[in-house]
């Protein structure tokens, strides 16, 4: 049984917004504010040029390939390397099943705001509750990502309103003045809220649930990333204009201490929009990391099961096993530790896709759109590659430490099923 295809333009378009807004400026903003300061702005602005770069590539490679687990259907295709295919694909997977973990601790961080409940609990039973809705169906879950996506796009307009027009002590605001740490402040602020543009290439792993995916998806995308790239310098902007650097950073729900600022009160109202942005986005998110798995075990390099397509045309057993990793992850608690794991996977992912994308330059499969090329080179391509390797230097030891063993444990995972599949 194949998935059902039910996508169109406006609502993959709302998807893309939807993952992309809620999984970071409802999050990470204080983070980011605490390494870049008044200069949070830049940080988006950087950031935000780098994700464009592999955006590109992803939009170009859509319109060649429409197929669940993207970036092992990239990759293998260019290099003809089933193990170099699965790795990228399972680090992509690990990257999209923590960033789960991390909006849903976003989520438990703003109703703990609201209720006083243990925030790592309520994260855990948003995991629960969005791959119920998962499982339901493409359809089903759209109309809950349309309708949280409205939402929090409402909200983050609230902020911005608020910020240029309602905001009576806008002088302490310097959005030139330097943080102490300096360009590399921003740099850090940038390698940390990247994770605000994670979302365009979950995206791709739905092309098999997509009416005409390969027309529809460069558009879908990029229209998503330029909505979001606005808003988000407007937000930042405004949120830096209502409060200090200082009370951003230390706030548990930050754009709710923002508005407080202005309309004392309004907090509350923020924190409900926050949770319906939050909420809707680890739906995305558990969306794609099944399809990802999906993909995977479809293609063979996985065991059948995570393949299977029950009544409601979705595959349950990779959204259950997708469902329970994420919820594993969100017990550490940790939100600044995690997104940088994320973001790391990602990047790490970006660097072969878009090495993909200069190798299958010039092949003949027929694409739909084509990124910025020079003399037969696809410039932004190149460009994305080079970011992504110098985005590598702003992750610690730490971070790049579980990220190896998240690659080793791939590495063994794929000779075991390997092994396994020869013998059987």
């Amino acid at each position: 049984m194949r998935l059902r295809k039910g996508l169109g333009l406006f609502t993959l378009t709302l998807y893309g917004i939807g993952i992309i807004l809620g999984a970071g400026i409802y999050s990470l903003i204080g983070v980011g504010a605490s390494l870049a300061g008044n200069m949070l702005w830049l940080a988006f602005v950087i950031a935000g040029a780098i994700a464009a770069f592999s955006a590109m590539s992803y939009a170009e490679l859509s319109s060649m390939f429409s197929r669940s687990a993207a970036e092992y259907t990239y990759t293998r295709n260019a290099f003809k390397r089933e193990w170099l295919a699965f790795l990228v694909e399972w680090v992509m997977l690990i990257g999209s099943v923590v960033s789960a973990a991390v909006v849903a601790l976003a989520f438990g961080g703003y109703l703990s705001f609201l209720s006083g409940a243990n925030p790592v609990v309520l994260a855990i039973f948003l995991i629960a509750a969005c791959s119920a809705i998962s499982y339901l169906g493409i359809r089903e879950s759209a109309i809950f990502n349309d309708i949280g996506s409205i939402i929090e796009v409402a909200g983050l307009v609230i902020v911005i309103v608020v910020g240029f027009f309602f905001n009576s002590h806008p002088t302490h605001f310097n959005p030139f003045e330097m943080p102490s740490t300096g360009l590399e402040g921003i740099l850090a602020a940038a390698g940390i809220i990247y994770f605000a543009y994670i979302g365009f290439e979950s995206m791709v792993n739905l092309s098999e649930e997509v009416k005409e995916s390969k027309r529809i998806m460069p558009i879908a995308i990029i229209i998503s990333l330029v909505v979001c790239t606005l808003l988000y310098i407007l937000v930042s902007v405004s949120a830096l204009s209502l409060t200090s650097w200082q009370g951003l950073a230390a706030s548990e729900a930050p754009l709710s201490a923002a508005v407080d600022q202005a309309f004392p009160g309004i907090d509350y109202i923020i924190s409900f929009i926050a949770l319906f942005a939050t909420g809707g986005t680890v739906l995305v998110i558990l969306i794609g990391a099944s399809r990802m798995l999906y993909g995977l075990s479809n293609s063979g390099s996985l065991p059948s099961l995570f393949s299977n397509v029950g009544y409601r045309r979705t595959p349950h057993f990779a959204i259950l096993a997708t469902g329970m990793a994420a919820a594993a992850f969100a017990i550490f608690g940790d939100l600044k530790s995690v997104a940088q794991l994320t973001d790391l996977s990602v990047f790490i992912a970006y660097l072969f896709v878009n090495l993909s994308l200069i190798a299958l330059r010039k092949s003949d499969v027929k694409r739909g759109f084509r990124s910025l090329t020079f003399r037969s080179v696809p410039v932004l391509a190149v460009l994305g590659a080079i970011s992504s390797i110098i985005m590598f230097s702003t992750f610690g030891m730490r971070i790049w430490s579980v990220e190896l063993q998240i690659i080793v444990l791939g590495v063994v995972v794929f000779l075991v099923y390997r092994l396994r599949r020869r013998q059987g």
